[in-house]
């Protein structure tokens, strides 16, 4: 029986470069297309770790063959190796150092990694709608602030927003057809909507990733957002929380968003009064709410609910 490996993956877009945690093993490199990885994870023992770093859409593809092969496969957040490489002490950076060092990684730390879960064509492309739209709301707010007060442009910098919107709104109704088209979904973003200040963009991209990754308690969705307080203390020192800010950015600005909007409603109006009236500063407040958002629509994707007002405590 052979002896399952470690291995590392550093992913570029024509090749990757495999590394494996055990002596004597060499590093070499592959080119990064379905006939040369199919070949090359045949040949490895059954159920081998292989980890890589997330790459945009470069990883994926073999990511999702070796998950088809039945090895573990880990996608590892690029900021997490690169502490992992300054904690254990090296001082180079190449394809090669880097596909050892992620199998040094993957054999010390795979038992606190998240294996890879494969997500489908539909939660992909829903995936990819949300971060262009993400770039491109970005780009008007930054244009929109730089173009401010400059004479005699006011009309070409509104027309170029309206564009802009028109694009933004296109890849809206991408979404939209793309969540009629996965199974159970319509039903579940109905749901999510009933929650006071989640409007269309925002349940969808709270379904991309509750319908992709399995997540066992809403704790672990608030941490997956970043939305979880992270403690600074040591001895008598009681430091200030906050925000471990991982996992997608851009969901969490909309979230943050839908609490604003919560805010105003007479639902959230209360509690989010009750916070200030406690002393929180505004933003500390909207993220208690935003938090509350986010665990409410794990629970009403997990157990099939709707949206309760009465169940809303203020803790």
């Amino acid at each position: 029986m052979q002896k399952l490996l470690n291995i590392g993956v550093d992913v570029a877009k024509d090749a990757v470069v495999v590394g494996c945690d055990a002596q004597g093993s060499a590093v070499r490199s592959i080119p990064n297309q379905r006939t040369a990885l199919v070949a090359w994870l045949a040949s490895l023992p059954n159920g081998s770790r292989i980890g890589m770093e997330a790459t945009g859409c470069y990883h994926e593809l073999l990511a999702d063959l070796a998950h088809e092969h039945g090895h573990t496969v880990f996608v590892l957040n690029p900021k997490d190796t690169r502490h992992y490489a300054q904690a254990v002490g090296l001082r180079a950076k190449t394809d090669r150092v880097d596909a050892l060092l992620i199998a040094r990684l993957v054999a010390h730390e795979h038992a606190c990694l998240h294996p890879y879960c494969p997500a489908t064509h539909e939660q992909r492309q829903l995936g990819r709608l949300l971060r262009r739209r993400a770039q491109l709301v970005r780009l008007k707010g930054a244009l929109k602030q730089s173009m401010r007060g400059m004479p005699g442009l006011a009309r070409d910098t509104r027309a170029l927003v309206e564009r802009m919107d028109a694009l933004i709104a296109k890849l809206e109704q991408g979404m939209d057809a793309l969540i009629a088209s996965m199974p159970g979904t319509q039903e579940d973003r109905r749901k999510l909507e009933s929650i006071n200040g989640v409007g269309a963009v925002v349940s969808a991209a709270l379904i991309e990733p509750l319908t992709r990754v399995p997540f066992r308690s809403s704790d672990a969705f608030v941490a997956f957002v970043g939305l979880d307080p992270r403690p600074r203390d040591s001895g008598r020192k009681a430091g200030k929380r906050r925000l471990s800010k991982r996992g997608p950015a851009e969901l969490r600005r909309l979230l943050f968003n839908a609490a604003m909007a919560a805010t105003r409603t007479a639902v959230w109006k209360p509690i989010y009064e009750h916070y200030r009236a406690h002393g929180l500063p505004t933003t500390a407040a909207l993220v208690i709410i935003a938090r509350k958002i986010a665990r409410i629509a794990w629970s009403i994707h997990r157990y099939h609910t709707s949206f309760d007002p009465l169940r809303l405590r203020i803790t």
